[in-house]
């Protein structure tokens, strides 16, 4: 006997509601309004026999059915995404595509990228820049390089680094009227600062060197961009809170000098990150090979 399959609206309208325990958010989603979710489902229900959801006043969940049925309606809906992607990007295979915060890019993987082409000429890689997550699913991102612990549900992380947060001037600063010797003689100069993510650090480097807060207070110059903020400490400006994978390359070609010997150890690092579960593409594995290798080396 041939098994009829169930309405495919209805599959879609389950797995969306599912995921977001509301209509109003799978009508969204979908692009319906929130009766025809409910009509679709509904209708779902007399096909199976099963009822899926519990409907109280304004909460929603799963049935022991629904709960025991989800996972394969998931499944099947990710293997037509991803069959599906592959269709449309057949002529992208040669394509990587990589986000990344725009001040790692400028100042850590562009200045390496090129070895990497130098190995993989077939492989077109393009780097996108910006400070909100990847969505694998909406965004066409192959891998993304994340700040954090490591630890983001459906994603597999691959550890490249760690950072370390001290100081960095323009060698200049170590001369003149008001020489940049000690801790206490930041008092005297301008601090470079860098809003969102990074507005704490140097209250935290402060306190690890036994010096009020109050001197992270003191009038500056904050940026929105930590490369902004480096290019400014080497601009001679003022000084700046590094971070040892955006300053490195730069203390190495004598542009930065670290006038202090106190640095503060982060309490993250940097992951190359991919959905987990999708088979590598040849062009990804190569590039995860290789930049873990390059996270180790100077360019």
């Amino acid at each position: 006997m041939t098994s009829r399959l169930p309405s495919l609206n209805g599959l879609r309208a389950f797995e969306a509601a599912s995921r977001h325990m509301s209509f109003t958010l799978a009508a969204s989603e979908l692009n319906v309004t929130q009766t025809a979710i409910s009509h679709q489902i509904r209708r779902l229900e007399e096909e199976l026999g099963v009822r899926l959801f519990i409907r109280q006043n304004r909460s929603l969940s799963l049935t022991p059915e629904a709960t025991e049925y989800l996972p394969g309606v998931r499944a099947a809906f990710n293997d037509l995404r991803l069959a599906t992607d592959r269709l449309l990007r057949r002529d992208d295979d040669h394509v990587l595509t990589v986000s990344t915060l725009a001040s790692l890019a400028a100042k850590w993987l562009l200045p390496r990228l090129s070895a990497f082409q130098e190995a993989h000429p077939g492989i077109d890689v393009r780097i996108t820049t910006s400070t909100s997550l990847v969505d694998f699913q909406r965004d066409k991102v192959d891998a993304a390089i994340r700040y954090g612990r490591g630890q983001w549900a459906g994603l597999r992380a691959d550890w490249l680094m760690a950072d370390e947060l001290f100081p960095v001037c323009s060698p200049s600063l170590l001369q003149g009227n008001k020489p940049l010797k000690s801790p206490e003689d930041l008092r005297d100069h301008v601090l470079l600062h860098t809003g969102n993510a990074n507005s704490d650090d140097w209250r935290l480097w402060l306190t690890a060197a036994g010096l009020p807060t109050d001197v992270s207070k003191q009038p500056g110059i904050t940026f929105d961009i930590l490369f902004v903020t480096i290019q400014a400490a080497i601009d001679g400006i003022g000084v700046a809170m590094g971070r040892t994978s955006y300053v490195q390359d730069d203390i190495t070609k004598g542009r930065l000098v670290v006038p202090f010997k106190i640095a503060l150890p982060a309490d993250a690092g940097f992951y190359l990150v991919s959905p987990q579960g999708r088979p590598d593409a040849a062009k990804l594995s190569a590039f995860r090979s290789w930049l873990g290798a390059a996270a180790h080396t100077a360019p």
